[in-house]
């Protein structure tokens, strides 16, 4: 009923991680409804950051340039290295304004059932950049699941050997919860993970 090319644009905009269906339509019917200079900058974008953008050689971070903002930027402690899983959780940690040191992106976790081991991160890039620099601390900054603690534990034991301050990123409650509705693992971390006032 509707035409191909609105059809091949629903169905290449249902594949986006977490578009259905009907987001895909409207989203397409945004776009054929929008002047058609913003369809040609959309698909010019979408060119550009396929043909541009790609990993940093130091960091695995994304940049269009030989190595990214954070490795470049003078002002970073480059003393204290924070591993993270993925650039999106990169950019949260960002978004606080609190970190000040530099980062490595191991693009995953350790998913046996998955067939995802070490080879399949950037862990080997990670140790040959920690016997080339001056890093001091290293934050282990993956997810609280099964996959993030197993990955953390696997680089505290590559890296404590090393004489590294090896921490790990705090967990328990978030802002504004509430001590009813938390589950059981949470609550037991937020309690063994309490500190002084």
């Amino acid at each position: 009923m509707t035409p191909d090319p609105l059809n091949r644009l629903v169905a290449q905009l249902a594949k986006l991680p977490g578009i259905g269906e009907k987001t895909a339509q409207r989203l397409a019917f945004h776009i054929l409804r929008a002047p058609g200079e913003y369809a040609a900058e959309l698909s010019q974008a979408i060119r550009e950051v396929k043909e541009k953008v790609h990993l940093c050689v130091r960091c695995f971070s994304l940049t269009d340039a030989e190595t990214c903002n954070f490795c470049r930027d003078a002002r970073r402690d480059e003393r204290v290295l924070c591993v993270v899983e993925t650039f999106a959780d990169l950019m949260a940690l960002e978004r606080t304004r609190e970190f000040k040191g530099r980062y490595h992106v191991l693009h995953g976790v350790l998913s046996p059932l998955e067939g995802v081991g070490p080879e399949q991160l950037r862990i080997r890039e990670l140790l040959e950049r920690l016997n080339d620099s001056r890093v001091e601390e290293l934050i282990l900054a993956t997810n609280p699941d099964v996959e993030g603690e197993a990955t953390a534990l696997y680089l505290t034991r590559l890296l404590k050997p090393m004489g590294l301050r090896v921490t790990r990123i705090a967990q328990g409650l978030p802002m504004g919860g509430d001590l009813e509705f938390a589950d059981q693992a949470t609550l037991a971390k937020a309690l063994s993970a309490r500190r002084d006032l």
